[in-house]
């Protein structure tokens, strides 16, 4: 993720900042810009660039609720951004819980949105294609329409999230029992949106064949391999092929992962990049020399971005260690994994 600056007085300022503490100013994403711009209300209740008075902008419906920073930069009559008109449920906001809740799983949906944009991926709402386009439905247990708690799932482009997922404690508590070393609300969005580009990108093109020669046999009864994995743990030896334990489990969850693996490498090192932290992937990938930088969403290739992200794993590991926390990436990138991300790569950047 970039930094920004304010454009009323160039401050720096963040991804999620909804206001700059230098000027007073309200800020606002222009997603179609990739930028932060200052707005002013308007004595008619109306906002403005201060840089063009005359010049109206629309914030997102969500904005009055806290929910979004991102402007309506194509006069959708939803009156929501490109992000927030995915929403199919929200969850109750008079219950003072679900709206911290739900303001958190929105920054994790926006920071999403953010790499699909930036990547150029196809995005279809719902209502453009109701039955196969991209949607979201956060819910609580206590407005689920099953038997059972909300389980975070996908199924035809419809993203389902718990929003007790939102909850430090909460996710915590499922992180710990369900042996998982990696559990955040960012990786859930980018996960369930992996299985809706399969769909887009492999199933709908015709390129099984190619998929099912890297990740294995998609046919195989989902729900009996979940079982399995559930029961009795993951296949032994699933480090030397599988980004995770849960990658292991069946081939639609491999490639989800791999893709969620993908999208978070691209991203911290762009977050990286932009902090002066940098490697030197083309010309120094044996060592751990941070000289120079490159974009890491326009990378040639998934080696390239590897060669800039082991430096960095290994540093921010360390500082981790030195603070007494356990390590912040815990993962190995075995040689059949990166074939993988390679294979995400392509399949990105050929869209």
């Amino acid at each position: 993720m970039r930094l920004f600056s304010c454009s009323n007085c160039a401050n720096v300022v963040h991804f999620e900042n909804d206001a700059c503490v230098t000027c007073g100013m309200g800020l606002a994403y222009r997603p179609g810009h990739f930028d932060i711009v200052a707005i002013q209300l308007l004595p008619d209740g109306g906002w403005a660039d201060p840089r063009e008075p005359a010049v109206m902008v629309q914030p997102c419906a969500n904005a009055a609720m806290g929910g979004c920073n991102w402007l309506v930069e194509d006069n959708d009559p939803s009156g929501f951004c490109i992000a927030c008109r995915h929403n199919l449920v929200i969850p109750d906001l008079d219950i003072p819980e679900n709206v911290e809740n739900w303001k958190k799983l929105e920054l994790a949906k926006r920071y999403l949105f953010y790499s699909l944009m930036r990547f150029g991926l196809p995005l279809v709402t719902r209502t453009d294609d109701p039955t196969g386009g991209l949607g979201f439905e956060f819910l609580s247990d206590s407005n689920s329409t099953g038997d059972g708690p909300v389980l975070t799932g996908h199924a035809n482009g419809l993203i389902t999230l718990n929003v007790a997922e939102a909850s430090d404690a909460e996710r915590e508590a499922r992180r710990v029992s369900l042996g998982e070393p990696f559990r955040t609300l960012i990786g859930h969005f980018r996960h369930e949106v992996g299985h809706y580009y399969w769909e887009k990108l492999v199933r709908d093109r015709g390129a099984i064949q190619d998929f099912r020669a890297l990740f294995g046999d998609e046919s195989e009864d989902y729900g009996e391999a979940l079982q399995r994995h559930y029961v009795n743990g993951p296949l032994a030896g699933w480090e030397q092929s599988f980004i995770s334990a849960y990658a292991a489990s069946h081939p639609w969850e491999d490639f989800a992962e791999t893709w969620a693996h993908y999208f978070h490498i691209v991203d911290a090192l762009d977050t990286a990049d932009a902090f002066g932290l940098r490697t030197s992937p083309e010309t120094n990938a044996g060592g751990l020399a941070l000289t120079t930088t490159f974009d890491s969403y326009r990378a040639v290739n998934a080696q390239v971005l590897i060669d800039a992200w082991v430096p960095l794993t290994i540093a921010v590991n360390s500082i981790n260690r030195s603070m007494g926390q356990r390590d912040l990436y815990p993962f190995v990138l075995s040689a059949p994994v990166v074939e993988k991300l390679q294979y995400i790569h392509d399949i990105i950047h050929l869209n």
